[in-house]
């Protein structure tokens, strides 16, 4: 294995892993969200509860968006690679 490859796959392994730490997190704080809730003034606490589940879900999510393409994009790269290696192997283009 070259040393661009090993880069590469470097490279993707922490994507992937900071994407399921990531989705992990996301999972533990709306494991105790609620989907749809009925409160009225004496419930105001747990109100106040959901709300910074919410907000704390919102900043999250961006942040995943991301890591996720960030995944797609080195899998991509990945892949070009050991395509354009196999070419080269194959005679069928010049490196």
């Amino acid at each position: 294995m070259t040393g661009f490859a090993l880069i590469i796959w470097a490279v993707w392994c922490f994507f992937a892993v900071v994407t399921a730490i990531l989705y992990i997190y996301r999972s533990r704080l709306t494991r105790d969200e609620e989907d749809q809730i009925f409160l009225d003034d004496s419930f105001d606490h747990m109100k106040a509860e959901q709300a910074a589940i919410v907000a704390r879900v919102s900043k999250v999510e961006p942040m995943l968006r991301v890591a996720k393409w960030l995944v797609i994009a080195t899998t991509v790269v990945v892949i070009s690679y050991y395509v354009w290696d196999v070419l080269v192997h194959l005679n069928l283009i010049q490196s």
